[in-house]
């Protein structure tokens, strides 16, 4: 007999807290769409009350949605939640996820608030949201911390309200394993309706265990909802690794004897998006989805592998979407066929404007690569997602000089509120020169606390992709450029932040 795990994903929210990892609201909504083909449960748009662009990421998302429940965050309170459901309205399933803090170290030093403050206030937070929505998850913040006496009695007081889902997240990824599952099991034990609820894990990576305790959660605790993020993306160490956790429960079913839901297959495309999206690099030995994931150097087990591929492979490389497919389109390629490509890639576009201009782009790359690879085409689409009716500054054209014993010098044509600014500098490096050459003309202040560089695919011939961190007045943002050429991607991705810094949408910082 086996049963269910539900896999809640927060890329889009908890993820989204990772230093300069914003984003806009079709950059959400594409990752959504991913997700939604990857088959997750419960998809966490975001934290509709913390800002007007979050609010309308989580209610586009909540439209175009059909197979994923889509889900909103909110503190305790009555305008949180009310804006929650007002956003999240057009969904074909709704939850609305609220939380409070119930450790004595939060209560009294961030919320300034008695325990029984705190009771009332999540008792009255669940009742509101319930009488909104069917569907609500309650999280008590930094629960592995709290007092579990006042944990067992906020939680059977908000399930009694109509909770159906129960958080115990690690907020500050201060758990063990086997102590975190063991701390879930006696609470479940201790709950006298407990099983009125969904019990769920939400474990943070500061000490490298977020995957180790989730599924200890699992196990030992009981808990059938993980929450989890593409890449293991989130603020400071990450959050539980959504890959990570779905593949072990699936390559050890003998053990966890649980089903998912989720198809596996898209696992890959998926962490792409998202890396590509947001500018974090997935190191070359992350498990399943890092590029030496499937790689073998030594001669031993490459002679094992060839033999048989289970005396070192426990996992196939093509259930997580890893293959050699590759679409070689050119100059003579039609429209119809680069537009397929997309959707098999898990990217929608809908106006034809769109498709047509991603599909010149596409054309103009063929030109200069002979061979196309997906990690081209959604480095290509998403570069052009990153330009939106907010866009200050946009790339034109750079030509630069470096010689051995003399010092490089750039000249670079970008657009400043559509208008065409040129500017030339030297540097210490082509890549200094350029970047200084743009700071010369815009002028920022900003400091670069970053400056990542990644091949896109494989051979001399690939696409460099290209992240720029910049800080300014407390603000982080993180650009991302592409090009066959490392300087104009580099001057593409230095720009694309400049453009996020322009951005000054107020938001709500939060933990679940």
């Amino acid at each position: 007999m086996t049963d269910k795990l539900v896999i809640f994903d927060t890329t889009l929210r908890d993820g989204e807290q990772s230093p300069g990892a914003s984003m806009n609201k079709d950059e959400k909504l594409r990752i959504a769409r991913q997700l939604e083909r990857l088959k997750v449960d419960v998809i966490e748009a975001g934290f509709a009350a913390s800002s007007n662009g979050d609010f309308e990421a989580v209610q586009l998302i909540a439209n175009a949605i059909k197979d994923s429940t889509v889900c909103s965050l909110s503190r305790a309170n009555d305008r949180d939640i009310a804006r929650a459901a007002e956003a999240l309205k057009g969904a074909n399933s709704a939850r609305i996820h609220t939380f409070i803090a119930t450790s004595e170290l939060h209560m009294e030093k961030k919320l300034r608030m008695t325990p029984d403050q705190v009771f009332e206030q999540a008792k009255l937070a669940v009742r509101f949201a319930r009488n909104l929505v069917s569907d609500v998850e309650f999280s008590p913040e930094d629960a592995y911390r709290s007092d579990p006496d006042f944990l067992c009695r906020v939680i059977e007081a908000v399930i009694n309200e109509g909770a159906t889902t129960i958080n115990v997240p690690d907020t500050v990824g201060y758990a063990i394993p086997e102590l975190y599952g063991n701390f879930i099991k006696n609470l479940r034990q201790r709950v006298p309706n407990a099983d009125r609820a969904v019990w769920s894990v939400h474990c943070h990576n500061d000490l490298g265990m977020a995957v180790a305790n989730s599924l200890a959660g699992v196990k030992i605790g009981g808990a059938r909802q993980v929450e989890c993020t593409i890449n293991g993306l989130g603020e400071r160490a990450g959050n539980c690794s959504l890959e990570e956790v779905v593949m072990a429960i699936k390559t050890r079913r003998d053990y966890f004897g649980l089903d998912l839901g989720i198809d596996t297959r898209h696992i890959l495309a998926a962490s792409r998006m998202v890396s590509q999206t947001t500018g974090f690099a997935v190191q070359p030995n992350k498990a399943v989805v890092g590029a030496n994931a499937f790689a073998h150097a030594s001669g031993i087990h490459q002679d094992g592998v060839l033999k048989a591929r289970d005396t070192y492979e426990i996992m196939r490389a093509e259930d997580v979407g890893w293959s050699n497919n590759k679409i070689i389109l050119g100059k003579l390629s039609g429209r119809n066929a680069f537009k397929q490509r997309l959707q098999e890639l898990g990217v929608q576009m809908e106006a034809e404007a769109d498709i047509n201009t991603a599909f010149a782009r596409f054309k103009e790359l063929a030109d200069r690569k002979s061979e196309i690879f997906d990690e081209d085409i959604l480095a290509l689409v998403n570069d052009e997602a990153v330009t939106n009716e907010n866009e200050q500054y946009r790339f034109v054209s750079l030509s630069q000089h470096s010689e051995t014993g003399e010092r490089p010098q750039a000249s670079i044509v970008f657009t400043v509120a559509g208008k065409e600014v040129k500017s030339a500098s030297d540097g210490d490096g082509p890549v200094d020169a350029s970047l200084k050459a743009i700071e010369a003309q815009v002028k920022s202040g900003a400091e670069m606390v970053l400056y990542s560089v990644n091949a896109i695919s494989g051979s001399t011939e690939s696409q460099g992709e290209v992240t720029v961190r910049l800080q300014n007045s407390g603000r982080v943002v993180n650009g991302v450029g592409s090009d066959p050429d490392i300087i104009v991607a580099s001057a593409k991705a230095y720009l694309s932040a400049l453009n996020k810094l322009q951005s000054k949408a107020d938001r709500v910082a939060a933990q679940g």
